[in-house]
């Protein structure tokens, strides 16, 4: 597994005025964007509730990359009902222009590299508080939250994620200007990991609670950066990663808890295979009772019987929707209305996602009369071998190059079979957004995969992550295919099978209270 990039030394940045500031702390900035679907509102007081800080950097009502974003709107909306928590967020073009109301209430002085920010408070639709961390030379340009618009790594992104790591620390230091200050702050990957070192740097004693969503990003950067991210010589220890600094592991050693996205992949990152070098110290975190795994829930809006994007609804009992958006999807991607099944994948185009497995297995489902549909972008050259795949079999191999939320969800809503053959999966999202949908998950038992898929009920996994392994469970899906009692039978399992943010949401409230407990 190869690491991510490395960024560039970043050049210290100058403090600009702040754009669209004007007197009287408000922003003025275009039109709200969108918004995800709004959740119910906190059913109980507030008052004497945990205060929670959640920091991440992407929010799919504003900007997503990633699955992050789906957590990040979610999770918070979970556990507000119970908590006082307010999301803390970089102030991306995005996030600006889908926040009209935004004030600004408190600012994070500028230290070493690291430009002064300011803090702007909105709220969305729905009640939920985000705090934005305005600075526009580090936030506000185009491209993603990550990368630029030809997708290269921004050159200050150790700068740009050290500042919200340092805003999120000095706001629970109670130092930001602020008049609310968290008890306990939650962490999201490595962009805002280097929190918890921060806080500990200071000498505050305010928890961190830090989620792990992919292990195999780490924010590695060249170790002569230190100094610009106001790390000291003796700090260096705790951050020094191979000769590099590693925003992921200074986030481990100083949080007081790790959390991943599953149970199971909690497990695997103990070990060197999964754990990206960072087993032996999450190993100890284990044997402390430091690391655990909290699977992720899916949101309401994957509810077959109303959602906006599918051709015809349906539920547990009547079946006749999954035909007409399996017919929507053949007619969208150019393929024939064959009678066998259609197999789908929804995923990124990328080595970990094991789409050369999928292709590998391509001929086998053509020849035996089934149909496969790819929706997604990725590394160039994945996506060179799967268009070469729609040309060689264009009766039976449809391809939807980048993304489109309607079609993908037409795709698990008339998709018999999902193809999800991860050499390694966190936790996995869609593989429950296609169970609700009664479509089938034909997965690599790896990671949250396991966690969320029953074998041979909601869905077939298989052992191995080789394309001989995936033939062999491909062949048990035409045979599941042709025996419809049990097909259906096994659609209705998948369809009740998938969490909601509520469960996802009170295993966190109590993981929170444990924390704070143990600081207590």
């Amino acid at each position: 597994m190869s690491p991510p990039r490395v960024s560039a030394v970043p050049v210290p940045l100058p403090v600009p005025a702040a754009e669209g500031v004007v007197r009287g702390n408000r922003v003025r900035r275009a039109p709200r964007l969108r918004a995800v679907e709004s959740a119910p509102a906190p059913t109980a007081s507030t008052a004497r509730a945990r205060r929670v800080l959640f920091v991440t950097s992407e929010m799919a009502d504003y900007i997503k990359a990633g699955g992050l974003g789906d957590v990040a709107a979610s999770l918070p909306r979970a556990v507000r009902g119970r908590s006082d928590v307010r999301v803390l967020i970089p102030g991306y073009d995005e996030v600006i222009a889908g926040s009209p109301d935004l004030r600004l209430v408190g600012r994070v002085p500028a230290r070493a590299g690291i430009p002064a920010c300011d803090i702007g408070e909105a709220t969305l639709p729905d009640g939920l508080p985000v705090l934005v961390l305005v600075c526009p030379a580090l936030y506000q340009r185009g491209g993603s939250p990550y990368v630029d618009g030809s997708g290269q790594d921004w050159s200050d992104n150790a700068v740009r994620f050290a500042a919200l790591s340092r805003a999120a620390a000095v706001i629970a230091c109670g130092n930001a200007g602020l008049e609310w200050q968290p008890e306990l702050l939650h962490l999201n990957d490595w962009p805002c990991a280097l929190a918890a070192a921060y806080l500990r740097w200071y000498g505050s004693d305010v928890p961190a609670l830090l989620t792990i969503h992919n292990l195999a990003y780490q924010g590695l950067f060249p170790l002569d950066q230190a100094a610009a991210l106001g790390v000291s010589s003796d700090q260096l220890d705790s951050i020094t990663f191979h000769g590099r600094l590693s925003f992921l592991q200074a986030g481990i050693v100083h949080a007081d808890q790790v959390n991943t996205v599953s149970e199971s992949y909690a497990r695997q990152i103990t070990g060197p295979e999964q754990g990206c070098g960072l087993d032996a110290l999450l190993s100890r975190h284990a044997a402390g009772g430091r690391l655990s795994g909290i699977v992720n829930g899916i949101d309401s809006s994957w509810d077959p019987r109303t959602d906006r994007h599918l051709t015809e609804h349906f539920d547990l009992h009547r079946w006749e929707g999954r035909v007409a958006n399996k017919r929507r999807v053949q007619r969208a991607l150019g393929l024939p209305h064959g009678e066998g099944p259609l197999f789908a994948v929804v995923s990124r185009l990328v080595h970990q996602k094991g789409l050369d497995l999928s292709c590998a297995v391509a001929h086998q489902i053509a020849a035996a009369g089934g149909q496969l549909a790819i929706i997604g972008g990725g590394e160039p050259r994945i996506e060179a071998d799967v268009a070469a795949l729609s040309r060689r079999f264009p009766s039976s191999v449809g391809v939807y190059p980048g993304f489109d939320e309607g079609l993908a969800r037409k795709m698990f809503a008339g998709a018999d079979f999902l193809l999800m053959p991860s050499r390694f999966e966190p936790c996995g999202l869609s593989q429950m957004y296609a169970q609700r949908f009664g479509c089938l998950p034909i997965a690599h038992a790896t990671g949250g995969l396991i966690d969320t898929i029953e074998d041979g009920v909601t869905g077939l996994l298989f052992d191995s992550a080789d394309a001989d392994a995936l033939r062999r469970c491909v062949q048990r899906a035409f045979r599941t295919y042709r025996m419809p009692g049990l097909l259906s039978a096994m659609r209705r399992a998948a369809m009740l099978r998938p969490g909601s943010w509520d469960l996802a949401g009170s295993h966190y409230l109590r993981l929170y209270d444990r924390v704070l407990e143990r600081q207590a």
